[in-house]
């Protein structure tokens, strides 16, 4: 069976890597009286704390429910504990907030789940955890970050490459193989603990249905749970097992006894300690590891073999390698596929690697929140403090699913509008479960009441930008290309949930009732001059351009989708129509805010700013030249009369809107304007404010890099933007890397780096344009080279500088892997990529999360051929030397 066939399956993503890089330190395992998240439980109490939500571990996998766990640790005999989970900073430890210490790379993995592979670097000396917290404290947010490799810890190669491959033989039986690698010049010992448990689901109160790990061999462990079809899991070269419970060591963490003698860190402490003690000598219970003791010699390079399985196998490995090339094969045939047009080789393996951390990151996500609030029947009741302290207006919500993370470290919690840049790259491989991924957050169980879509677990009531309409659009029509066919039930389902997070938003965000509307934090971090969550100490009200933006981008994908709809179900006309009427409305709003007709474009500047208004009447631009100001391009739409001519009552009811109410119709492009091949343009921006704002965008001393377009004009590196506001002074500079702020925890920094999912938009917004506008319509590009590029030319050049990022450049180095030489040259380093949270504005360096493949994914979409092969073939035959790849 071919991967393509096995997407059809569901059964086969009952499997998968579901398991938190990082379960400590989280909201929904914080059960502290002051809502402290990040030291409720810490990376030290982890070995001894049994999890209420979820479970982690290094390379872990299980089942879609996550009742049963593997993973596996290592020891290197010096460690203070086993490497069992990664370890990093909390957002206090951190110069520049939360950052994890490790270093391991996502290498492959088809949708199913069938073939993965991904790789740790372990270190043979001792880990420096006290030197990693001792350094990174005393160094001050102007400082770089104190990393892994600044300890000298990999400077004589006395570390293991440990690869890590999964392959399925069917739906519930799995290989696993384990290479280990010694890189050093000398020999090495290494502990390898394979390791099984059931997620704790029995001390809580509920359901005290208590499953059971049983061995009576040392290369073989029995699996006895109601609900998990796999039964017996085997190692190759185990030498004894190893058991204890999934309880906490509350004698350990809080000094109070022991609910179970074999508690949850037992085989930590068999291993560390040798204290025989710890571990059940019945070889049974909740929690169990092989044991293997290896040494190395210089160079030599060991594999091992594990397999989980639901039949009882006499001969477990006689087909383990068979089973293993073949998966392997399958991944390269399935890629081959998806990969036709592209032909450099660097291009195919960096946009592998990214759909490997795009599966990779796919976590079991649970999260009750009202059973989180009141606490479980067999625990002490909560203080009293807790009824308020967070999420307490969203007790409907009950998580329970697969879900695509931005980064399984560091952010192993959704993140609704990263979400939806996930799914775009998903929808190239994966299109049902991008279509599910977005349905998700469109649920009774997700969605508020009210309307509104769950932000993340630290507060679900934030405000992000409303990108989940054109999101589901898009997926439906990359679904509909790859398919032949359109899922107009999707469609459909979202476009009648997404009436309610449109309606949410025009009752909640427009305080004014002038369409102006004012989100708040809207996703964009430290990106304005204050926090935009605050509320001004005089009551004045912060309009926002980008909020605005949004909400008219928001409107006009509603309008497309229920065009779409329309042309199956004529009921449909009178939403689209409602929709362009909505985004009229706000089109309005930018020029013609309030009495005094005051407009958020800047006439002087020829840019969109924030404004500052008083109950007085008065407005204050905030002159601040962000790409806040970009937004605006996003809410462009084009429709052609072939479309409009099948909706006649569409047609109608537009035509008396354009006639009687030409003060709205004015204020669009030029709606009653034909482009090529009798299109219309539905666009916050005219020709001439396009223009203006492009020239800011692609002039280098402003927004353009090298390596895609910046989130603050690199003007104010030599020229702070200031500003006194009652009394207080602000000042923002220009910052390319990380932030010199403890603004949102520090580690997200908006003003000035290059962020994916800001610059993918854009990249669309001009393409949407040009199919507008005719290829004469052009710009100059770069501002000030007197070189003038037409729209598409353009976002073709951007793309082509966001890939700059990855792709090895002509002296062989990645700007992605930054000032580290070792990263830029070493054949052990230099071809494994991580997908950054975003990148330095000047040079290109990852910065802030370093397996946020999440919306940095989008590298994925961006290095796929718009057109495939044989479109190009086709076209050329009508078009010869017109059709671009």
């Amino acid at each position: 069976m071919s991967e393509k066939q096995r997407l059809s399956e569901i059964a086969w993503k009952k499997w998968g890597p579901y398991v938190s890089n990082r379960e400590w330190g989280l909201v929904r395992e914080d059960y502290s009286a002051n809502g402290d998240a990040w030291n409720y439980t810490t990376h030290d109490t982890a070995e001894a704390k049994s999890y209420r939500w979820g479970e982690e571990g290094i390379c872990g996998i299980c089942d879609d429910l996550q009742q049963l766990v593997f993973s596996i640790g290592f020891w290197n005999r010096k460690d203070k504990m086993v490497k069992e989970r990664f370890f990093g900073l909390t957002n206090g430890q951190g110069n520049h907030g939360e950052d994890v210490k490790e270093y391991f790379y996502y290498l492959d993995s088809t949708p199913t789940h069938s073939y993965m592979k991904m790789l740790y670097k372990y270190p043979q000396k001792s880990f420096p955890y006290e030197d990693l917290l001792k350094v990174n404290a005393e160094r001050n947010k102007n400082e770089p970050e104190y990393e892994l490799i600044d300890t000298g810890i990999f400077d004589q190669n006395e570390y293991f490459d440990l690869f890590i491959e999964y392959a399925k033989e069917s739906e519930h039986d799995i290989l696993i193989k384990l290479t280990v690698v010694n890189k050093s010049e000398k020999e090495a010992p290494i502990f390898i603990l394979p390791t099984l448990w059931f997620r704790n689901t029995w001390s809580w109160g509920y359901d005290d249905y208590l499953p059971k790990l049983d061995s009576e061999d040392a290369r073989h462990i029995t699996v006895s749970h109601k609900n998990i079809e796999v039964k017996n899991v085997y190692a190759k070269q185990s030498v004894k097992t190893l058991f204890c419970d999934n309880e906490s060591n509350t004698e350990k963490l809080y000094k109070s006894p022991n609910q179970s003698r074999y508690c949850k860190d037992g085989i930590n402490d068999f291993v560390i300690n040798e204290n025989s003690q710890a571990v059940n000598p019945k070889s049974t219970g909740t929690k169990a590891s092989f044991f293997i003791d290896e040494i190395l010699e210089a160079g030599e390079t060991k594999i091992f073999e594990f397999r989980m399985s639901e039949k009882d196998l006499k001969d477990p490995f006689a087909d383990f390698e068979n089973i293993f090339e073949l998966r392997k094969k399958e991944a390269d045939e399935f890629y081959a596929e998806i990969q036709e047009g592209i032909s450099s080789d660097d291009e195919k393996m960096v946009q592998r690697q990214a759909f490997a951390g795009m599966l990779w990151n796919k976590m079991f996500y649970h999260y009750n929140v009202e059973k989180w609030l009141k606490g479980d029947p067999a625990e002490m009741p909560p203080p009293k403090s807790r009824e308020k302290i967070r999420n307490y207006d969203w007790k409907h919500l009950n998580n329970e699913h697969i879900i695509s993370m931005p980064d399984k470290w560091e952010y192993p919690w959704y993140a609704t509008w990263d979400l939806a840049f996930h799914t775009i790259s998903f929808s190239l491989i994966d299109p049902d479960f991008a279509k599910h991924q977005l349905k998700l957050f469109l649920f009774e169980w997700y969605m508020h009441p009210n309307g509104q879509i769950p932000a993340y677990e630290w507060n679900f009531s934030d405000v992000n930008p409303p990108v989940h309409a054109w999101a589901a659009f898009r997926v439906f029509k990359i679904d509909e290309y790859i398919k032949g066919k359109p899922d107009l039930e999707f469609l459909e389902s979202a476009f009648q949930k997404l009436l309610m997070n449109f309606t949410w938003w025009v009752n909640k965000k427009d305080s004014n009732g002038n369409n102006i509307f004012e989100g708040g934090f809207l996703g964009l971090d430290n990106i304005g001059v204050f926090d935009r969550n605050l509320t001004l100490p005089n009551g004045e009200q912060l309009e926002q351009s980008d909020g605005t933006s949004w909400m008219a981008m928001f409107a006009l994908n509603m309008m497309r989708i229920a065009l779409e709809l329309a042309l199956y179900n004529n009921v449909y006309e009178e939403m689209a129509m409602k929709f362009f009427e909505h985004f009229l409305s706000i089109a309005n709003s930018l020029d013609n805010m309030g009495d005094e007709k005051f407009s958020l474009w800047d006439e002087e500047d020829e840019f969109f700013y924030d404004a500052i208004s008083s109950d007085d009447g008065n407005h204050m631009y905030l002159r601040l030249r962000t790409i806040v100001g970009l937004i605006p391009m996003f809410a462009v739409e084009v429709i052609d009369d072939e479309m409009i001519e099948k909706l006649p009552n569409f047609k109608k009811r537009m035509k008396w809107v354009l006639e009687n109410k030409p003060e709205l119709a004015a204020l669009v492009s030029r709606w009653e304007v034909k482009g090529q091949d009798s299109k219309h343009l539905l666009s916050l921006l005219r020709g001439h404010r396009l223009k203006r704002l492009l020239s800011r965008m692609l002039n280098p001393e402003e927004f353009l890099s090298d390596y895609g377009v910046r989130a603050l004009s690199k003007e104010y590196e030599q020229n702070p933007y200031t500003l006194n506001l009652n009394g207080t002074d602000y000042c923002v500079k220009y910052t390319p890397a990380e932030s010199d702020s403890g603004l949102f925890g520090g580690n997200s920094n908006w003003r000035g780096p290059i962020w994916f999912p800001i610059n993918f938009l854009i990249i669309e917004s001009l393409q949407r344009f040009f199919f507008y506008y005719s290829p004469d319509f052009l710009v100059e590009y770069p501002t000030g080279s007197g070189n003038y590029s037409n729209l598409d030319q353009i976002a073709d050049s951007l793309s082509k500088r966001l890939s700059k990022i990855f792709l090895m450049d002509e002296n062989g180095k990645r700007p992605v892997n930054g000032q580290y030489e070792r990263f830029q040259t070493d054949p052990d380093f230099k071809d494994y990529i991580l997908f950054y949270e975003y990148f330095h504005g000047d040079n290109g360096r990852g910065v802030g999360a370093s397996h946020q493949t999440g919306w940095t994914g989008l590298i994925a979409k961006i290095l796929q051929p718009r057109f495939s092969k044989k479109e190009i073939a086709e076209a050329e035959t009508e078009m010869p030397g017109e059709v671009k790849s």
